[in-house]
């Protein structure tokens, strides 16, 4: 069983040096303590996510190129994340708006950097699914 996560919640990703907050942009009438819950089509870079600071996986051409010029040393780059499809809920049947919900156990692969997008922070704590 999984927390809803709401607008606020905060995001990580294993290859990311900062972690983002989620804008829930995919529907705004069912609530958790005054917040729109996400579903799993609140993915969109620079909309939904904002970058994860600086990415250091060597599968982001920017990060091998630039590790490649420093003769092998490890060169992060700018976060620049491209989601591999949606969210992967853990529990598809729970729906929000006719979507499945957003929760704190769901992932999101980044199809750049073959990072993988979790929710630490799921911004509310009371309602769960």
């Amino acid at each position: 069983m999984g927390i809803a996560a709401v607008t606020g919640a905060q995001c990580m990703c294993t290859f990311g040096t900062a972690p983002c907050s989620l804008q829930v942009t995919s529907q705004m009438t069912c609530l958790a303590e005054g917040k729109p819950i996400g579903t799993i089509q609140d993915m969109q870079p620079y909309v939904n996510l904002q970058p994860f600071g600086m990415c250091m996986s060597l599968a982001n051409p920017a990060v091998a190129s630039a590790t490649a010029a420093a003769l092998g040393v490890l060169t992060p780059q700018p976060c620049t994340m491209v989601p591999a499809g949606t969210w992967i809920p853990s529990n598809p049947k729970a729906l929000v708006g006719g979507k499945p919900c957003l929760t704190n156990e769901a992932t999101l692969m980044c199809g750049l950097g073959a990072g993988s997008i979790r929710i630490t922070v799921p911004g509310q704590m009371k309602v769960m699914v």
